[in-house]
C-alpha cells in the first residue's frame, strides 16, 4: 500500500449545531500507539459538552498535531494514523521527511537545480548555497556544511550579543620563550530566569504560555518540572493557585505587614470559554430579551415527604434514587397538561406552543451549569421518570453529558435546595417561557388544622416570559405545582 492512502489526517469533526470550535482536554492515545477502530481517542470541550471522539480508522497513530488546551477550529486535522502500519517505511515524499534508504543523488539530478543568483551568494554546501558548476543546491541534505546553521531568535528575544573584542593586542612574544596565556575580559553577569536557563527565554509550549498568560503568571518566575527544566501546564496551575515554590528550597511563609496589598499578583484570571462562555451569552440574550416576572408559593410537603418514604419502603423501589425532585417533576408535567400554554416559545409574530415536555434539569458542573433534558417525559411513568433523572444527573457530574442531551429543552427546573437555599429568580433559558426554582426543604412552624406546628416547608420560584404567560397563567400554573406537592396522593387520584 502505497504512503499516499496509508497516512489518514483525522479532522476535528462538527459536534453539533454549529459549533465552530473545540478545546483539547486530553489525548486519550500517543504517538506510537496502535489503536482500533471507533477507539476513544481523544477528550474535546465544545461550548456545549466535553465529549470522547472514537477514531475514524484502526491503525498507528503516527502524528498528534495539537497539544492539550489547545483550541482548534472545526475541519482541523488533528491527529495522523497510519492504517497499515505492517507495510513497510513510508516513502519520504509522502511524509516531507528524507529517508535514511534514499540513494545519493547522481550527476543528472544536481544537473537540474537552478542556477545561483548574483548576488545575496550564500556559503558552499548550506541550503541554497553553490553546488559543484555554479548551481544552487535545493534540495535538503546535498553537500556538507562548512558552518554552523542559525537558528532564527524568537520573537521578544533580546538580539544576539557580538562576539567580545580583546581591548588591546598583546605585544608579540620573544622567540622561544612561552606565550603567554591571554586575559579574558571579566563576564557580564548571565540573566537566569525561573527555570534556572541563562538567557531571557523560557521553555514552555504555546498552550502552556497562553495558560500563562490567561492566568496571569509570570513563566520567567517558574521552575520547570518538564524535560529540560521547561514548564508544564501543572507549574502555571500551581503557581495560580499560589501553591508553586522554588525547586530544592523551603516553603517560607511571606513576614506578615499591616499594609493594604492589592495588585496583580493577587488576582485570579479564568479564561471564559467553552459551557461557561455559552452559559454567559444565552443568559445575558435571554434576560435582555424576554420580559421576566418571577413568583413564589411556599408550600407544606410534609404529606410529599412521607409519600417519599413510602415509595423507598416499596420492595420494587429499594434499588432506585428517589428525591423531592422526583415528586417536583412529577408536578410540573401534570400541570403542563392542565395549563399547555406555559410550555411553548415566543417566535416573533407566533406562539409555538408544544406537545411534549423536554424537561430540562439545571445542573451545576466543574465545567459550568448546564441544563440537559429528559426527552419526551411526559410519557414517561414516575418509575421511568426516576430513572431518567437519576441517569442525567449522574452523566452532568461525570461530565459526560452530550450535546443532545443539551438541546430541545421546552421547560426546565432549577434544584437550588440542595445547596441550602430556600428559593431564586431563575432566568429562562433561551426558547423556554418557564422555569421553576425549588428550594430547600426545612421544618419550620406552620399553622396546621389550627394549630402551630412543625411543619416540612418548602418556597417555590417561577420565572415565566410575560409576553406569553400573564400573570394569571402563571398564578395558575404554580398553584396547581404546590397543590400536588401538598397532598400528591389526592392530586394523582384526582388528575389523572
Amino acid at each position: 500500500m502505497s504512503g499516499v492512502s496509508r497516512i489518514k489526517e483525522f479532522n476535528l469533526p462538527d459536534l453539533g449545531e454549529g459549533l465552530t470550535e473545540g478545546e483539547i482536554l486530553a489525548w486519550l492515545v500517543s504517538e506510537g500507539d496502535t489503536i482500533e477502530l471507533n477507539q476513544p481517542i481523544v477528550e474535546v470541550e465544545t461550548a456545549k459538552a466535553a465529549v470522547e471522539i472514537p477514531a475514524k480508522w484502526a491503525g498507528q497513530v503516527r502524528s498528534i498535531f495539537h497539544p492539550e488546551g489547545s483550541t482548534v477550529e472545526v475541519g482541523t486535522p488533528i491527529i495522523a494514523i497510519d492504517t497499515d502500519p505492517g507495510a513497510g517505511p513510508i516513502e519520504a515524499s509522502t511524509t516531507g521527511a528524507p529517508s535514511a534508504d534514499l540513494p545519493a543523488p547522481s550527476a543528472a539530478s544536481l544537473a537540474a537545480v537552478e542556477i545561483a543568483p548574483a548576488e545575496g551568494m550564500v556559503e558552499p554546501g548550506l541550503i541554497g548555497g553553490v553546488a559543484p558548476g555554479g548551481r544552487t543546491a535545493v534540495l535538503v541534505g546535498y553537500g556538507p556544511r562548512n558552518a554552523p546553521a542559525k537558528r532564527r531568535p524568537r520573537k521578544g528575544a533580546p538580539p544576539e550579543r557580538p562576539a567580545t573584542a580583546p581591548a588591546a593586542s598583546a605585544p608579540a612574544a620573544a622567540p622561544g620563550a612561552a606565550a603567554p596565556a591571554p586575559v579574558a575580559p571579566a563576564p557580564a553577569p548571565a540573566t537566569v530566569n525561573g527555570n534556572g536557563r541563562p538567557g531571557g527565554l523560557v521553555l514552555a509550549k504555546p498552550p502552556v504560555r497562553k495558560l500563562a498568560k490567561d492566568l496571569g503568571v509570570d513563566l520567567g518566575a517558574l521552575t520547570g518540572s518538564g524535560p529540560l527544566g521547561s514548564i508544564t501546564r501543572e507549574d502555571v496551575q500551581r503557581a495560580a493557585s499560589g501553591t508553586a515554590t522554588a525547586a530544592g528550597s523551603p516553603t517560607v511563609a511571606a513576614p506578615a505587614t499591616s499594609a493594604a496589598s492589592f495588585g496583580a499578583d493577587r488576582e485570579r484570571r479564568i479564561p471564559v470559554k467553552g459551557v461557561r462562555r455559552l452559559t454567559a451569552e444565552n443568559m445575558s440574550r435571554s434576560a435582555f430579551t424576554a420580559p421576566h416576572v418571577t413568583e413564589f408559593l411556599t408550600v407544606d410537603v410534609t404529606r410529599a415527604m412521607k409519600a417519599l418514604d413510602r415509595l423507598r419502603g416499596r420492595r420494587e423501589w429499594r434499588d432506585v434514587r428517589v428525591s423531592p425532585l422526583l415528586l417536583v417533576a412529577k408536578a410540573v408535567l401534570l400541570a403542563v397538561r392542565r395549563h399547555p400554554m406555559v410550555n411553548s416559545t415566543w417566535a416573533g409574530d407566533e406562539i409555538v406552543v408544544k406537545e411534549y415536555v423536554n424537561l430540562g434539569i439545571a445542573a451545576a458542573t466543574e465545567r459550568g451549569l448546564i441544563v440537559p433534558n429528559v426527552k419526551d417525559a411526559g410519557r414517561l411513568t414516575l418509575r421511568e421518570l426516576a430513572d431518567a433523572l437519576t441517569d442525567l444527573v449522574q452523566t452532568a457530574k461525570a461530565g459526560r453529558t452530550s450535546p443532545a442531551d443539551m438541546s430541545g429543552g421546552t421547560l426546565t427546573i432549577t434544584n437550588v435546595g440542595v445547596f441550602g437555599v430556600d428559593t431564586g429568580t431563575p432566568i429562562l433559558p433561551p426558547g423556554e417561557s418557564a422555569i421553576l426554582a425549588f428550594g430547600a426543604v426545612r421544618e419550620l412552624p406552620w399553622v396546621h388544622k389550627g394549630k402551630v406546628r412543625p411543619r416540612q416547608v418548602t418556597t417555590l420560584g417561577l420565572s415565566f416570559d410575560h409576553r406569553i404567560i400573564d400573570g394569571e397563567l402563571g398564578s395558575k400554573f404554580l398553584r396547581d405545582i404546590g397543590d400536588f406537592l401538598t397532598d400528591p396522593e389526592a392530586a394523582l387520584l384526582a388528575w389523572t
